[in-house]
Parts: structure tokens; C-alpha cells; sequence
């Protein structure tokens, strides 16, 4: 009959401590997939704190996607997959969908600013431009915004449109072109100038039979309404 050698005892030890160390681990996982737990509500819960709750019942988090809310602020979890309550095996992942906002928005206030100035205030509110509608008055320069629809603080769908009513600014006096033809260009100038209307180009063209600075062509032409910001061009002979 064979005798153990004492000196392989410590090897059966550790080989039996070994297996004995596999075996609890491979039994455990056995019993961990075969429980189950309660799904917590997630609602309204930012994701960090949904991860931590989820953690304590062994269960991880994914983040499908995100969806306009008007409960909700943005980044705050408005559903699950599966539902609050329900019962899943541990170590199972939550799929969470988060706020991105409310697709209503407040419509900010245009009254009295710029067109330039407003512009950057719709993209930001998440609107745009509508039908802009223009009229003269003195009451604001022009490119002012006198009106607007929605009205400030109202609510409106997102990328919705925001109409606009815009000041020309005040009438401008209107003039009837006198009939420039066949007279001295020298002074006719002068007096369009002294009136404040704006001489723009001049062309001088050799024409028969007339002497050196007379009025051949105009524009505007004779009886055509015109305002002192217009341009006024002649022809005028050499």
C-alpha cells in the first residue's frame, strides 16, 4: 500500500482551495442570472443619478436617444425601456430616452430693435423671420421694428415663423423732374444743387448745331416724380 508524500500535501490544498474558489464563483453567477429585481422609475431624473439608482440593483444604463418634452427640461430622462416596475434579470441594461426641451418656445421681444439685431434673437429662441410687412412713419428710424406676431412672451411652436411690421422711416418729399432739355447745363446744375438733389453722371456728346453746354438728354425725364436722394443724370453737348 502507497504512502502520500507530506510533501505534496500543501499542492492538494491549494489545487482543492482552487476548485473550491471556482466552483463558488461559477454557483453564484448561476444564482445572480436567476434573480431578478424591480425596475426603478427613471422619470425626470438626470442621467448620472439614474446610473448611480440603477447600480445598487445591479443593472446598467444606455441612453437611446432624445425627444422634445414639454414636462421636461432638457437632459432629463422622459422614458424607459423596459417600464417603471417592471421584473428583469440583474445585470440587464435600461434603455432611457432624454428631454431634449419643449417644443414650445417663448417669443422674445422685437418691438423698438433693428432688423439687424433681431434676427440673432429669433435663431436663438429657436424661430425665424416671417412675412415682414413695411410702413413710413416718423415714430422710428428705418429698419425698426414696430410690431410683431406672436407677441413678446407668447408661446409658439419651435421653428415657427414671427411676422414683422418694419418703419420706412418718415415720408420722403416728393418732386415733378422739370424739363431740362435745350437749357444752359452750367446752371441748371447749380440750382439742382443749391435745392440739394444729387447731379450723377454727366456725359458730353458732340451734337449738331448746338453750342458747347446745353441740356441734351436727362434722366430722370420731364414730369417723373422723383426724391432728392435720387440720382439725376445728363447729357449735355461740346
Amino acid at each position: 500500500m502507497s504512502k502520500k508524500n507530506p510533501a505534496n500535501i500543501p499542492f492538494y490544498i491549494l489545487t482543492f482551495g482552487v476548485l473550491f474558489f471556482l466552483s463558488a464563483v461559477i454557483f453564484s453567477q448561476i444564482i445572480l442570472k436567476g434573480e431578478t429585481v424591480s425596475v426603478p422609475d427613471l422619470t425626470g431624473k438626470g442621467l448620472a443619478d439614474a446610473k448611480r439608482l440603477l447600480e445598487k440593483k445591479d443593472l446598467s444604463l444606455s441612453q437611446r436617444g432624445s425627444e422634445f418634452n414639454d414636462q421636461w427640461p432638457k437632459e432629463r430622462i422622459v422614458r424607459q425601456v423596459p417600464e417603471a416596475g417592471s421584473r428583469i434579470r440583474v445585470t440587464k441594461v435600461i434603455q432611457v430616452f432624454v428631454s431634449s426641451g419643449s417644443e414650445k418656445v417663448v417669443v422674445p421681444p422685437l418691438e423698438g430693435r433693428s432688423l439687424e439685431a433681431a434676427f440673432p434673437l429669433l435663431k436663438e429662441s429657436g424661430l425665424f423671420k416671417g412675412r415682414l410687412t413695411q410702413i413710413h412713419t416718423p415714430r422710428f428710424p428705418a429698419g425698426n421694428i414696430l410690431a410683431q406676431r406672436p407677441q413678446a412672451e407668447d408661446a409658439a411652436e419651435r421653428n415657427s415663423a414671427v411676422g414683422l411690421l418694419v418703419s420706412q422711416g418718415d415720408w420722403e418729399e416728393r418732386y415733378v423732374m422739370p424739363d431740362l432739355i435745350g437749357k444752359n447745363a452750367a446752371s441748371m446744375m447749380d440750382r439742382l444743387k443749391a435745392m440739394d438733389f444729387k447731379i450723377g453722371d454727366i456725359r458730353y456728346t458732340y451734337y449738331p448745331g448746338l453750342g458747347k453746354g446745353v441740356i441734351i438728354k436727362q434722366f430722370p425725364p420731364n414730369g417723373y416724380k422723383i426724391q432728392k436722394r435720387n440720382l439725376i443724370t445728363l447729357e449735355v453737348s461740346r
